[in-house]
């Protein structure tokens, strides 16, 4: 400090960055990094492109939010916040992946992990049809699907 005291007021300070890999992929701010494999997914049910509603209260005690959808039998319960039922149910029935309804994410209780449902293929129908069902519109492409959409339509664009 004593330092930059005596330094002139025309040197502007350099900003100083940390060379801390975490910060920078952001597990200093909470980041979660989903998971892209799971080796749970068989116990997923083989419907789901027919699921409860996203404002399905929970089976048991009828909260109307914070909500999961199981994944294997397609009970809605309550998340670990409200009264804990969707643990309970994983504990009681092994069922140990659920979608939840708040943010459409997915855990697996047993990697005890989230998973990215836009990359591991067996979730992504059931992921589309809960954003559908949220949003009333199909889920925004991600901008490499969209570009590998564009060049099977022969990289043809709208803005010529």
């Amino acid at each position: 400090m004593a330092n930059q005291a005596g330094a002139s007021s025309s040197t502007p300070l350099e900003p100083v960055f940390e060379d801390d890999e975490n910060d920078m992929y952001g597990a200093g701010s909470g980041w979660v990094e989903a998971r892209t494999s799971c080796d749970h997914l068989a116990f997923l049910s083989s419907d789901l492109a027919h699921i409860p509603t996203p404002d399905t209260p929970c089976n048991r005690c009828q909260h109307p939010s914070e909500n999961w959808l199981c994944l294997s039998c397609k009970d809605v319960l309550c998340s670990r916040f409200v009264n804990k039922h969707m643990l309970q149910h994983f504990h009681q029935t092994s069922h140990c992946l659920a979608l939840s309804y708040s943010d459409l994410s997915v855990w697996c209780f047993v990697c005890d992990s989230y998973l990215d449902a836009r990359v591991i293929m067996q979730l992504k129908p059931v992921s589309e049809t809960a954003y559908i069902l949220k949003f009333g519109e199909a889920p925004p492409c991600r901008s490499v699907e969209c570009s590998k959409g564009n060049q099977a339509d022969g990289g043809t664009s709208s803005d010529s």
